[in-house]
């Protein structure tokens, strides 16, 4: 009689791993810059074209976030992750999106391509533009990086800085 309880049990037990990963895979995703993904009719998404790249060596990665106050910039609570090598001047990526809502997007442009972040050489921006001071560290309010987004796709442009 035991046994025909072991069946059921681990069968609910399976059940619940995998509807529990679904949740924890929602963050940290590395995908490919797709721009079928924004096309006509596609979404939701975001179209994000970055001027100002200074130099075509290292690797240009794109973040996404929810623009929330326990989400944005949060360590490990980016949802999706696009990292390609850098070309000077402009480059365009596509973002796709989980759903409609609020989101931001995290620029960082790694010159050397070391993996690591270098003050002096590498560049960064964020979804609107906004300033970035000492006084923020680089992080500024969810608020001020917010973008809606709906079920088209949304195109932003974000200007790199650099010191």
């Amino acid at each position: 009689m035991k046994n025909v309880f072991r069946i059921p049990a681990l069968a609910l037990v399976s059940v619940g791993v995998a509807i529990a990963a679904p949740a924890s895979a929602q963050y940290g995703q590395s995908i490919p810059n797709d721009m079928r993904q924004c096309r006509a009719g596609a979404g939701p998404a975001m179209l994000v074209t970055i001027n100002g790249i200074k130099a075509s060596t290292g690797k240009m990665r794109v973040q996404s976030y929810r623009a929330t106050p326990s989400e944005w910039m949060a360590k490990g609570r980016w949802l999706s992750r696009i990292e390609v090598p850098a070309k000077a001047g402009t480059m365009t990526f596509c973002m796709p999106l989980p759903s409609t809502g609020t989101y931001g997007i995290a620029v960082r442009h790694d010159v050397t391509g070391n993996g690591r972040t270098d003050l002096t050489s590498d560049g960064g921006g964020m979804s609107n533009n906004p300033s970035i001071n000492v006084l923020n560290l680089g992080k500024p309010s969810y608020t001020k990086v917010a973008v809606p987004v709906g079920q088209s796709v949304k195109s932003i442009f974000i200007d790199m800085r650099y010191l």
